[in-house]
């Protein structure tokens, strides 16, 4: 297998990426709790054959977060209601291992992917809002790498469930009465260091053999995960060179677990502004950027840095040199730190780009403009495809089906027609391998 065509996912993120979206003109005030503002962005992304919705999640409330954080659809309960209303895209949404359990989230995907018809995907995460703790039990986080080990086991225990149920498991023999093949059918006996899971699931084999595993995070211990566990990996990267080395450490990384470097599609986070010119799209970057609540950048900086209390310095100096290592989301706090000292950024001007992009790489152009800066980071092996995160909906979704999605197609580096009918096969990615099958384990 080749790298194929590019893979593109759509991060759905409420009114949009951009800190203050929900404040602009074309926009309805309350699109982050209506379900005909999401049923919408799903029929422009399907239109433009885009591979995937992706849903992230919190389990906490902060009233300095995106505002699309603030109040939101659960996403698996968002996503199956679009399964309805879409036939081909699939559908991504986050659950985390540190508050939930391998039996619900095993049951909750595979019910989604046959409802959508083999098109559900999860984003394995492990938590990294402090508050979350406080919902469920705890003061505190476990340690950052405690929460990778027992994710590590819950990953394991989910697939698994999944393997629960051979294909034609399920006879419905009406003539016989025979409902089951009982031959087919496997409990897990799962005993672990964080989970006793008997099994089997009660749901049957998925459409597409197994829901998509996706991972976003991007520190070693992230790395790991994803490169023994994960089908796409979403990561934060901002130059080509950075992007090029992580990617060739994670496919590296890959093969050390026995797989092989096309199993895992590498899409790293991407806030496109395009217009007809490229001075119309420098203008919608800065429209929004004009919108900014000052206060709100430098919270949302503040809390990727690890909660770091940025007050006491002068918004117009640097970073100061002694921001502590976190137990949070320290990917990002490493390319915050990086992006500041390679732009030499103020305080100031860094909490205006993270409020405009949450971290992640901007890119602004005519159509032409940004397939080229797209097609460098695919044929250069930076990446497999982008999640898209863009600015604000469903306008500048639209902008890009219409205008850059065509382009792309010019070029050969996009599908013209999905491919399949599953997730899988849109990404290009082999069906697993059955476990039972292999292993010749008894009922």
């Amino acid at each position: 297998m080749g790298q194929g065509k590019m893979k593109l996912g759509l991060f759905l993120m409420g009114t949009g990426h951009h800190i203050a979206s929900w404040r602009h003109a074309n926009i309805p005030a309350k699109s982050a709790e209506s379900f005909a503002f999401f049923q919408e962005i799903a029929r422009i992304a399907e239109k433009g054959k885009l591979d995937m919705l992706f849903l992230s999640d919190g389990l906490s409330f902060d009233k300095h977060s995106h505002p699309a954080e603030l109040v939101r659809f659960e996403p698996l309960t968002l996503l199956g209601a679009l399964s309805v209303v879409t036939s081909h895209i699939g559908l991504a949404a986050t659950a985390t291992t540190t508050y939930n359990e391998p039996f619900h989230i095993a049951r909750k995907f595979l019910s989604l992917d046959h409802l959508s018809g083999g098109r559900s995907a999860w984003n394995v995460v492990t938590s990294y809002y402090q508050t979350e703790a406080r919902n469920f039990n705890a003061k505190q986080h476990l340690d950052h790498s405690i929460r990778y080990k027992r994710a590590e086991e819950f990953v394991e225990v989910v697939k698994g469930l999944w393997d629960s149920w051979e294909e034609g498991a399920v006879l419905c023999d009406k003539d016989s009465g025979q409902y089951f093949d009982e031959s087919k059918l496997h409990s897990l006996h799962h005993q672990g260091e964080f989970f006793s899971v008997e099994g089997p699931l009660n749901s049957s084999r998925s459409p597409q053999g197994r829901p998509v595993i996706v991972q976003a995070g991007s520190s070693e211990e992230g790395i790991s995960l994803a490169a023994k566990t994960a089908d796409v990996i979403f990561t934060a990267q901002q130059t080509l060179e950075g992007a090029q080395a992580f990617y060739k450490k994670v496919k590296e990384k890959a093969s050390q677990f026995g797989r092989s470097p096309e199993e895992i599609k590498i899409m790293p986070g991407l806030a496109i502004y395009t217009g007809r010119t490229e001075e119309e799209a420098e203008n919608k970057y800065s429209d929004l950027q004009k919108l900014i609540t000052p206060e709100v950048g430098l919270q949302i900086l503040s809390e990727y840095l690890g909660d770091f209390d940025l007050s006491p310095y002068p918004l117009d100096g640097p970073l100061p040199s002694d921001i502590p290592e976190t137990n949070m989301n320290q990917s990002r706090r490493k390319l915050l730190i990086e992006l500041a000292d390679r732009e030499n950024m103020t305080i100031r001007e860094l909490s205006i780009h993270v409020a405009g992009s949450r971290g992640h790489r901007i890119i602004f152009g005519n159509p032409q403009q940004i397939a080229d800066q797209l097609e460098e980071w695919f044929v250069n092996k930076a990446c497999d495809g982008f999640n898209l995160m863009l600015p604000y909906f469903p306008d500048s979704l639209r902008d890009f089906v219409e205008l850059v999605v065509p382009e792309l197609q010019k070029r050969g580096l996009f599908r013209e027609e999905y491919e399949g009918a599953t997730l899988r096969e849109n990404l290009g990615l082999r069906e697993p391998e059955y476990r039972y099958a292999r292993k010749g384990v008894e009922v």
